[in-house]
């Protein structure tokens, strides 16, 4: 028996990352994770930076977001995100180094909008970091 395929196209400001028939696409939104199949009901929804998991018949493709927006129709998944890059080109120390930059800015905060981009820098760096691992994680097993 074939397995349901939905079109997923994830984006960038810059470039389309990924165009393809998948089986399941698995991404963070701002209120937890969300798995979505073929047939799911419509859904625009607001992404967390994170991990998007794009399950193709013959592979499992794994990406980074910078946040963005997920809308979800019965047969189509579009991903617009300002920043999209798969996780296998994920600098590590770029990573890195930008998570200890913005906790260095925020223990030395000047205003309250340099604690607030601060936060978000971080945010983004660990979520890059966390996609790193899994993506280690899984090509160790």
């Amino acid at each position: 028996m074939k397995a349901l395929t939905m079109h997923v196209d994830i984006v960038s400001a810059e470039k389309e990352i990924f165009s393809g028939l998948a089986e399941m696409l698995v991404a963070t939104l701002e209120h937890g994770e969300i798995g979505v199949l073929p047939r799911h009901t419509p859904l625009l929804a607001r992404m967390k930076p994170g991990e998007v998991r794009v399950k193709t018949p013959t592979e499992e493709l794994n990406f980074y977001v910078s946040g963005g927006l997920l809308e979800v129709q019965p047969h189509i998944v579009t991903v617009l995100a300002d920043t999209a890059l798969r996780a296998k080109d994920l600098d590590e120390a770029a990573a890195l180094k930008a998570k200890e930059r913005a906790e260095d800015a925020m223990k030395n905060r000047q205003a309250a909008i340099d604690y607030a981009k601060a936060e978000a820098e971080l945010a983004e760096a660990v979520a890059q970091l966390r996609a790193i691992q899994r993506l280690r994680d899984k090509t160790k097993t």
